[in-house]
C-alpha cells in the first residue's frame, strides 16, 4: 500500500504536467525581448503569458516557484541571489538552505512578500491567477516556458539570463546542452532501434507511459530507440497494448521502487524485457523537469538504450 502511495504521487505530478502542457496552447510560448538601449537596465520583458514586465534594476533578491526555474538558476551561477524557492525545488542540495514559499499551485503570499524579492520567476506550471496577486503586491514577476522542445528550452533559459543579467552564462549553458544533444545523435545514429516502454505508473493505480506526441515520448526516439507507446497520445496507455507490443527495454524511475513492483507485477512479469533483465532505472527529474539538465536526461536514456555508444 505504502508503495502504491508513492506511485500514486508520482503518477500526479506527471499528469500535472502533461495538464499544463496541454494549457499552453492558449500562452505564447515564445519569449521575446523588446527591443531596448545599450544598457541592460532598465529592460522590458515579455514572458509567456504574453505579459510585458518592466525591469528596472538588475534583480538581487529572487524567488523561484519550480524545480526547472531552480535549476537553471543554479546553473546560471546565481544561486547567490535565490532567498525562496518552492516545496519541489530539491536540487542540487543547496537548496535546502533556501526559504520555501510553498507549493507550486497555492505558494504563500504572505511568505513571498516577507522575503522582499526584486522579481518572482516561475514557470506556466504556475497558476495566473496567482501571478495576478503576487503582482498586485507591487512585486515583479514572469513566467517563462517554452515549446516541449530542447529549442524550447533553450529559449527559457536564455530569457532567465536576460532577466538576471546572466546572458553570457545562459550562452554558455545552452551551447553545452547543444553540444550533449549533438553528441549523442551522432553516437546513436545508424545503429538498430530497439523498442522501449517508459513506465510512469503501473499495476493498481493504472498503466501510464509517454506517449508519441510527448517530450520524454520524442528523446526516446532521438536517444535511439523506438517508443513503443508512440500510437498513444498523452499519458494513458493499456496493458493489453503493452503485453502485444512486448518491448526489448522498460525503463522506470529510480525512486517509488518501481524495478522491483514491475518485475512481479501482472503482465509486465512475462515480458520478454524483464525475463530478459532489460528493465532500468532513470532519474525521472532529469526528464520531468524543462531546465538545464535536460540534455544529461538525454545522455541517460541513450546510455540505456545504446550503452555500446559510450
Amino acid at each position: 500500500m505504502f508503495k502504491i502511495k508513492k506511485l500514486h504521487i508520482f503518477l500526479l505530478a506527471i499528469l500535472l504536467i502533461s495538464f499544463i502542457g496541454c494549457t499552453t496552447s492558449v500562452i505564447e510560448n515564445e519569449q521575446t525581448e523588446v527591443p531596448r538601449s545599450a544598457e541592460d537596465f532598465p529592460m522590458e520583458i515579455v514572458d509567456s503569458y504574453n505579459r510585458t514586465v518592466l525591469i528596472d534594476s538588475e534583480p538581487q533578491r529572487v524567488i523561484s516557484i519550480g524545480p526547472n526555474m531552480t535549476e537553471t538558476i543554479f546553473g546560471l551561477g546565481k544561486e547567490d541571489k535565490l532567498v525562496g524557492r518552492s516545496d519541489f525545488c530539491d536540487f542540487p542540495e543547496e537548496t535546502e538552505n533556501i526559504d520555501t514559499v510553498g507549493s507550486i499551485q497555492e505558494p504563500s503570499i504572505e511568505k513571498i512578500v516577507e522575503l522582499k524579492p526584486d522579481i518572482v520567476i516561475v514557470s506556466t506550471h504556475f497558476n495566473k491567477e496567482v501571478i495576478d496577486k503576487i503582482e498586485n503586491t507591487g512585486i515583479k514577476i514572469v513566467a517563462f516556458y517554452g515549446d516541449e522542445s530542447f529549442e524550447g528550452v533553450y529559449s527559457t533559459i536564455e530569457n532567465v539570463g536576460r532577466v538576471l543579467n546572466a546572458k553570457e552564462e545562459a550562452q554558455m549553458v545552452v551551447e553545452e546542452m547543444q553540444e550533449k544533444v549533438e553528441d549523442v545523435l551522432k553516437r546513436v545514429e545508424g545503429r538498430q532501434r530497439p523498442t522501449v516502454y517508459y513506465v510512469v505508473s503501473y499495476g493498481e493505480m493504472g498503466d501510464y507511459t509517454a506517449g508519441g506526441d510527448t517530450f520524454i515520448g520524442k528523446m526516446i526516439e532521438m536517444a535511439g530507440g523506438i517508443n513503443a507507446a508512440k500510437d498513444a497520445k498523452g499519458w494513458g496507455y493499456s496493458l493489453e497494448k503493452l503485453i502485444e507490443s512486448n518491448p526489448d527495454i522498460l525503463i522506470c524511475s529510480k525512486y517509488y521502487d518501481s524495478k522491483e513492483g514491475i518485475k512481479n507485477s501482472h503482465g509486465y512479469k512475462d515480458l520478454d524485457a524483464v525475463k530478459n533483465e532489460m528493465i532500468f532505472e532513470i532519474d525521472n527529474n532529469l526528464l520531468d523537469r524543462q531546465g538545464a539538465r535536460l540534455a544529461e536526461g538525454l545522455v541517460e536514456l541513450a546510455k540505456i538504450i545504446h550503452p555500446e555508444a559510450f
